[in-house]
């Protein structure tokens, strides 16, 4: 049997093996370099899972896991990723692999500094250590791997400066660096690698000019140098990479003009250049890039008004030139950009209308004109917008009538302009905020006078139409109800389990609500009032205390709600999936009663009730401290992961919002009321109704009703901002890119600021992850396994005074959060 060692032992073999192997290439003794591989892989102990033969010796490790041997035996390639191991970097003996050419490792649990040994792969060409828990600096000797091609660390914790050496690495393709703790200058050597296409060093904290020599490179394909603290202004030189698709500088202090050569680059299809210092005009020439599908201009000084050049961009797709000092007025040729899904140009000083040519722009999902001086009438193509799902025209100077709408908005603010008349039907749903400010709009809505007129006779002409078929037409629908509510019932009856869990003496429950039954129903005396302490998405809650002291929560229908199919589906599908999980952050479930003269379910009590009526009490508030509200963010991210990742088949909640957020008197968190749970199925489209709270709801269900785990990830990255923040974030959401929006502005007043550091450093995270939630593709929302992951992981690096953290630098490293897209974008070419 393979002997394991303690990893002191493995690491005092390690150190001879890599004398042995030193001794064997230096000298002319003969050593099987084959068993020497062989033994270094043993004591990594990364293949201990790996038992030797019945005759007693070591199996053949090129059949190994992970591990590619070439026709001689010797390790070519060494491919472990997302294999769970643990410890450090240097359990591998890299000295003993001459021949390797593919050390992948990336998504593991290692921990520790890259060991200078790993100059000793002579032949390596690709080098994956991303998304791991590495720290120290990248070495020197990393210099010596002259037939690199392909060097990833990102998404881990080393520091200190990149070293010259890189330099050496002539043959390198690809240089992501990303998402580390990197400081000091990009260093010039980077000019020599003439065989660059992509380099990616976002994220870091890298100071200093961008050096002129990287303009020498060419070749490059994909260049990233957002969210790092570089300054000075760019080049014209910048001209020279013709080659490049991609440009990202965003997040730094670079300042000057936007240099008007950036029209050479013929290729380009992204270019972002926001949160800088940038404060002359947009040069026209930018309007050359007809191939350029993604403009970011936004969060800077820029000045001037907006040239009609940027017109010709046929294939934009995205335009953001938000939060500047723009003014004049919008060109009417925006109408050409018919391929814009999304455009942002809030916080500006622009003037005049909005012409009717935006009606053009057909496929507009995200709009926002919002904080300018606009005035005219709102054109009233934009409500026959099939795919407008964001819109927000608030504090500017309109006027006229809101247009009538299609189709209901998931996101829209009117709010702070003049306009009148009556609110359209589908949009009363809005929130009455939305509308506020304006001096003569009526509707169904709180806070506004009804815009009902008496009848007069010409409309009595139409009386039949308007009542008589609709009342006639709700008669067949309720009886047809009646007939499959009845039918439900009945089947519902034969195929339901009963729950068989118990609470210490409480019986078993069964379909009947025989056993025990008496017991609850003296408990609250027959549902009396008094004992009701809180209503959910149906029925009623009660308190009840059994006569061994036991509390439970009881969740009723009310006699009228039992007769609701609606109703009864919510109440069997509660039942049937609470039934199927087992979490410590889910609200545990003792049983149902379903009978046709009552129907309740029972659960453990809550003595604090609901986050979201903690939340508005400014006692209890005050009482979440600010570990306290990490911790609860934390537990909903473990319970959603839970649900999503490690039940079978996966089950989405649908409603996370805070009011179904509970806890216990330890302040524990709970996740309840899963009365619109849905199972997903692979056999089905899992297509649905939009169901949740206003606010919570993930903005694809809007438009493709297709449920998925990501509507969830949606509503937790709102409820992790309400979180630390007190209260809904709600309209605050579009203003939060605001430059001047500090971290200190937004969390909760009722606390005192945090001053220790951890604290400031995990409050950073939760928001970094909520902005990475609330991406509005869905594609690009990380998965809550991966959330939860990252909770584990380590803390984000605090690298300025609390005071100064930006809420929009935060929001720009959420959205490099991503999941399955995470590699970075050069990598799929």
């Amino acid at each position: 049997m393979v002997t394991v060692f303690s990893t002191t032992h493995r690491k005092l073999i390690i150190w001879a093996i890599f004398f042995i192997c030193h001794v064997a290439s230096t000298t002319n003794i003969f050593v099987s370099a084959s068993q020497l591989e062989r033994e270094a892989l043993l004591n990594s102990g990364w293949w201990r899972n790996w038992t030797s033969n019945s005759d007693n010796t070591i199996s053949d490790h090129c059949k190994w896991d992970g591990i590619t041997c070439s026709k001689t035996g010797s390790v070519t390639q060494v491919n472990l990723e997302e294999h769970n191991i643990k410890g450090d970097l240097d359990l591998l003996n890299f000295s003993c692999f001459p021949n390797l050419e593919l050390l992948n490792l990336q998504k593991n649990n290692i921990s520790g500094s890259i060991p200078s040994q790993i100059g000793s792969l002579s032949k390596l060409r690709q080098l994956y250590l991303r998304v791991n828990h590495l720290t120290g600096v990248v070495p020197k000797e990393i210099g010596r791997l002259r037939n690199l091609e392909l060097l990833i660390l990102s998404r881990n914790n080393l520091n200190g400066p990149i070293p010259s050496s890189i330099g050496n690495l002539t043959n390198l393709k690809n240089l992501v660096l990303e998402s580390n703790n990197l400081n000091g200058l990009l260093p010039p050597e980077v000019g020599n690698l003439k065989n660059l296409i992509g380099l990616d060093v976002q994220d870091n904290n890298l100071v200093g000019p961008i050096p002129s020599t990287l303009y020498h490179l060419t070749n490059l394909i994909f260049l990233n140098l957002d969210l790092n603290q570089f300054n000075g202004s760019i080049p014209t030189e910048i001209g020279n990479l013709k080659n490049l698709k991609m440009l990202h500088m965003g997040g730094n202090n670079l300042l000057g003009p936007i240099p008007s050569t950036l029209s050479h680059l013929s290729n380009l299809w992204d270019l972002n250049l926001s949160s800088n210092q940038f404060n002359s005009s947009i040069p026209p020439e930018v309007g050359d890039l007809n191939g350029l599908t993604s403009l970011d201009l936004s969060n800077n000084n820029i000045q001037g008004t907006i040239p009609p050049e940027l017109t010709k961009l046929s294939q934009l797709q995205k335009l953001n030139l938000s939060i500047n000092l723009i003014s004049g007025h919008i060109p009417n040729g925006i109408g050409n950009l018919f391929n814009l899904q999304y455009l942002d140009l809030s916080g500006n000083k622009l003037t005049g209308i909005i012409s009717t040519a935006i009606g053009n722009c057909v496929g507009l999902k995200n709009m926002s004109f919002s904080r300018n001086n606009l005035s005219g009438g709102i054109p009233q193509n934009i409500g026959e917008m099939n795919f407008l799902d964001h819109l927000d025209l608030s504090h500017n100077k309109f006027s006229g009538t809101i247009p009538k709408f299609i189709r209901p908005l998931n996101s829209l603010d009117l709010s702070y302009n003049n306009l009148e008349g009556e609110i359209p039907t589908n949009l009363q749903d809005n929130p009455p905020q939305n509308f506020v400010g304006n001096k003569g709009l009526c509707g169904n809505i709180m806070g506004f006078p009804s815009c009902a007129t008496p009848e007069t006779p010409a409309h009595s002409t139409n009386l039949f139409i308007k009542v008589f078929v609709p009342v006639t037409v709700v008669l067949a629908l309720l009886i047809f109800a009646i007939i499959v509510f009845f039918k439900c019932i009945n089947k519902n009856l034969k195929r339901r389990i009963s729950v068989a869990n118990n609470i210490d003496g409480l019986s078993v429950w069964n379909y009947d609500g025989r056993i025990a039954y008496d017991d609850l129903i003296e408990a609250t005396e027959d549902f009396d009032i008094k004992y009701c302490i809180g209503t959910g998405g149906y029925g009623s809650v009660y308190k009840a205390q059994l006569p061994n002291g036991k509390v439970v929560a009881l969740k009723k229908l009310h006699n009228t709600e039992t007769e609701e199919v609606a109703f009864v589906n919510s109440f069997c599908n509660e039942a049937q999936v609470l039934s199927k999980v087992r979490h410590r952050n889910i609200v545990k479930f003792f049983g149902f009663c379903l009978h046709r003269r009552c129907m309740f379910l029972i659960y453990e009590y809550m003595e604090r009730g609901s986050l979201f009526c903690i939340l508005c009490n400014d006692d209890e508030a005050i009482e979440l401290d600010w570990i306290k509200r990490v911790n609860i963010v934390k537990s909903v991210a473990n319970a959603l992961s839970y649900l999503h990742h490690d039940c079978i088949p996966s089950i989405v909640h649908r409603d996370i919002s805070s009011s179904n957020i509970l806890l216990n008197s330890k302040l524990e968190v709970f996740i309840a009321d899963f009365g619109t749970a849905r199972i997903l199925h692979l056999d089905s489209s899992n297509r649905t109704i939009v169901a949740g709270t206003y606010g919570y709801i993930a903005p694809e269900l809007a438009y493709t009703m297709v449920v998925t785990e990501k509507c969830d990830v949606y509503s937790f990255g709102v409820l992790a901002l309400e979180v630390l923040m007190g209260r809904h974030p709600g309209d605050l959401l579009s203003s939060l890119s605001d430059p001047r929006t500090t971290l200190m502005d937004v969390l909760d007043q009722r606390l005192s600021a945090p001053v220790d550091r951890k604290v400031v450093e995990d409050i950073m995270r939760v928001m970094i992850i909520a902005f990475a939630c609330l991406q509005s593709k869905a594609k690009y929302r990380p998965t809550m396994h991966r959330v939860s992951q990252e909770f584990l992981a380590c803390r984000t690096p605090l690298t300025k005074p609390f005071q100064e953290i930006s809420i929009s630098e935060l929001r720009n490293r959420g959205m490099y959060f991503v999941d399955e897209f995470d590699c970075p974008l050069y990598m799929q070419y």
